[in-house]
This record gives C-alpha cells, structure tokens and sequence, in this order.
C-alpha cells in the first residue's frame, strides 16, 4: 500500500465550479482555423498541455461544486451567501486558480476554465503543467509565470473532505496526501520529492515496478521557475545536475496508470510542449520606469553581477558558473535533497538518454538563473523566501515571518506587498497559517546571496531601477 501511494503522489487536487463542458465559440474559431493552417510545434505544444489529460483525474465538477461547504465557518458563511459567479471567483482565489487564455499568446480569457486544469467531455478535471507553471502578475495572467497563489496542500486537504458529500471515492491521490506534504506554504510545492518518488517504480525504459523500497525522501518546498528561462538555459533544476531535453519534462508523468510504452509515445508530444516553453518572452515590466536611474543600475549590475547572471540588451550573454554552497550560501536542503544515487538512476535511465546525455551526480552549488522578467517571479531565492527585490539587495532586512497581502503589485519594492509579523497567529485555520512564510521552519531559510556589501542605499535603488528593465 505504501510503495502504490507513493507512485500517486504527485497528482495533486483542483478546483472549479460547475461549468458548461461544451467548447466555447474562441474554441471553435481557433479549431476552424487550425484547420486551414498547420500549427507551429509551439502552438500544438500549448494545445497539448490544456487539452491532454496526463494524468488521472483529481476530481469531478461535482465536487468542486460543493468544496466551499468544507471551508471555514466565515469564508463558508460568504459563499453560502454568493451566487454562482461570486462563488466561482472564491474559489480561484482560495486555491490560486486564474482563467484560461484562449489560446497561445491570446489576450482573450476563456473565465470558466481554468488555465491550470485539463477539462474532459464527462465533467473529470485533470491537473496540468500550469498548476505549477501558469500564474498572475500586476493584473494580468501569464502562462509560463510561477503560480505564486497556488495552494496545493489547502486544495488537497478541501477535496479529500468536499468528496464524500457528492458522492465521490477516493483516489490513491487523496489517500496519498494524507502523509505525503503537498506543500508547507501557498506558493510552493515539494514538487522535487513528487518526482523522486515516481521515478523510483520505473525501470530504465520507465516501465512500471512495484517491488521497489520507498526511496530516501527529503520533503522540503520549492518556488516554481518561470519557463521563458528554458530558451537561455542549457541546464535544468536549482543545481543544473540535468542536460536540457524535452524528456526532463515528464517525470511527472510517472503514475503507475501510464506505463513504459504510453509515456514514451508521448514524446513526440513533449517534443511539441518544449517547443512551446522555447517560444515564450519574458513579460515587461508594466510600470513607470525612471531610464536614468535604470541607466546608473546597468553599470553596476554588469560589473557586479553579470558573471553569474549573464548581460541583457543588444548583445546577450548567459553562461553562468555553478556557484558553491559556501559562497552563496542558501538554503542547503534542496542541494543535499537529491541523493547521487537519485541522479545516477535518472541519468542511466530513458529520461537521461541511458547516459548519452550529460548528469552531474554530485553537484556543489547551486546554479544562478537568468534574470529575464526577474520583476513578475516573486518571491526570490528557489524556495521562495523572499517576498520583493528590495528584501533581495537588502539581506539584512528580510523578514523572518511574511504574508502576502492581496494580489496587489509593490511597484517601490518590486514583488509582493506583505506584512511582517513576528510571529504567525496561533488562533488561524491551517489553511490561513500556510499564507504565512516562516523563514526558520526547514528548508525555508532566506539567508544567502548577499553579495552586496559596499553599496549604499542610492546604488542599491539604482540596480533595483535596472531589474525592472529585464
């Protein structure tokens, strides 16, 4: 029973409210033109990740329907109160949730569906990439943008209760988060240690085992990356231990539904999907910029912070070096979370080429990101512990406790506007106690990268101007 939970852990729950399940008219019109012209591998990339269901379904609109009788006594006592728009609109919010563009590049939102759920034609709502990877910036939906509002343990813990009261089993996924984290705080997931555990249960050509022991598991939270980095990057992850591939992508394919020969069809489609990633730009900073204190920032960034983070402008470099955990000094738990055995067993594997492609088994740092739309991707560091990038530039003044206040963009600061308790309120719901950050719990420490010593209060400002332009 164990070993079956762990292969399910990561397929994680959802919401949404009863929608209509017939496509809508931007639908049709996009499909009538997909027929007189041939998609591009982006386009099917995009089309392939909100239409696909990869993985087995978290819940029925039936459910989801009812989610909000599960909620504390005064959100519940609002949404008994609301209509179904107002109800629907709770509960995006509730569980981080945005409209779906309706189609790649589309400024036209589609407000019944959800970007971050594959819909099926008998009311099932399947979890995709975006739940993670699709978010909301200054106003504005953004796929490829980190889901800063997702709050994955809250929606597992909610649909596990709201199921019974429409009739719903079970899935080996809800059975699973019972003691497998989803993920401590809103914003963040133990998304390494979901991979980890359904990689265990595949051989070498990813066909399903069972007999395997559970694997070492390190259960910490990470901050999504934002996907337009895939086009500069060579490496993935936090430690650059894999070679880029499109192959990467599908760990978390993994379920013990989807076996060797059906995860390997699709890579044809995972193909598509990088294709997808590689096409996507950094959004720009929406916002009054001051171009001559931005101008003062650029020579400081590129004389202090460019070996690491790259150039930006006419002529772009990126190329940066792994950095050793003692001089950048961050959170370790991450580094020290995938065993050389994890790494060695993914790069002899079908995911690794079986050691054609390039895996560093035993990295010593961490590798630095590059910079592009650094304003829109707060929190900062890769376990989200810091809420703005005055706080990044100012290490001696990051918060110990934090709580994102609304959806609301701090254009001073640039990144979330927070307040900074000492302490979170004992008296709270759980699901309000993960809105707050608490840097001293494991693997959330935001110490690190203060590589700022030596600028003063008016230089730092002037870089921050600078950031802004990426």
């Amino acid at each position: 029973m164990f070993s079956r939970t762990l292969r399910f852990a990561c397929l994680l729950s959802g919401t949404l409210l009863s929608l209509p399940l017939h496509f809508t008219c931007a639908e049709e019109n996009a499909a009538t033109s997909s027929e007189k012209e041939p998609q591009t591998a982006a386009e099917r990339g995009y089309d392939h990740l909100v239409n696909n269901a990869y993985l087995i379904p978290d819940f029925h609109q039936r459910t989801i329907k009812n989610i909000w009788k599960v909620w504390p006594a005064e959100q519940r006592k609002q949404a008994a109160a609301a209509d179904a728009d107002e109800r629907r609109e709770m509960t995006y919010d509730r569980y981080g949730f945005t409209p779906r563009p309706a189609g790649r590049g589309s400024e036209e939102l589609l407000e019944d569906l959800p970007l971050q759920y594959v819909v099926t034609d008998s009311g099932q709502w399947v979890m995709n990439c975006f739940a993670c990877h699709g978010g909301e910036v200054a106003g504005k939906v953004i796929p490829g943008l980190p889901n800063t509002h997702y709050a994955i343990q809250t929606l597992t813990e909610e649909t596990r209760l709201a199921k019974p009261l429409s009739g719903e089993s079970l899935s080996p996924r809800d059975l699973a988060s019972m003691f497998f984290p989803m993920g401590g705080t809103v914003g963040t997931t133990n998304a390494v240690m979901f991979g980890v555990a359904l990689e265990n249960y595949r051989d070498e050509q990813m066909n399903v085992v069972s007999y395997r022991a559970p694997p070492q598991l390190t259960h910490h939270d990470m901050d999504a990356p934002a996907w337009w980095h895939w086009k500069k990057k060579q490496r993935l992850y936090s430690d650059g231990f894999v070679q880029k591939d499109h192959r990467a992508l599908m760990p978390f394919v993994l379920i013990k539904t989807n076996d060797g020969e059906t995860v390997r069809s699709w890579e044809t489609e995972f193909q598509d999907i990088a294709a997808y990633l590689n096409s996507l730009d950094a959004p720009a900073y929406p916002f009054a910029i001051d171009q001559q204190l931005a101008r003062r920032g650029q020579a400081i960034f590129e004389s202090r912070c460019s070996d690491c983070h790259g150039t930006y402008g006419k002529h772009e470099t990126y190329d940066p070096p792994r950095v050793p955990l003692e001089d950048v000094g961050t959170d370790p738990v991450r580094l020290r979370a995938l065993t050389p055995a994890h790494r060695q067993n993914y790069a002899s594997s079908w995911l690794g080429h079986h050691g054609e492609h390039d895996t560093i088994v035993e990295p010593d740092g961490y590798l630095p990101p590059p910079l592009d739309g650094i304003w829109a991707t707060a929190p900062y560091l890769h376990n989200g512990s810091v809420p703005t990038l005055w706080h990044m530039l100012n290490p001696e003044k990051r918060p110990a406790v934090w709580r994102r206040v609304g959806k609301e963009f701090d254009q001073k600061d640039v990144g979330f506007v927070v307040e900074t308790p000492e302490t979170v309120p004992e008296d709270l719901p759980i699901s309000e106690q993960r809105r707050y950050f608490q840097t001293s719990k494991f693997g959330k420490s935001a110490a690190g990268h203060d590589f700022f010593e030596g600028l003063s209060v008016d230089e730092r400002r002037a870089l921050l101007e600078y950031l802004k332009t990426l």
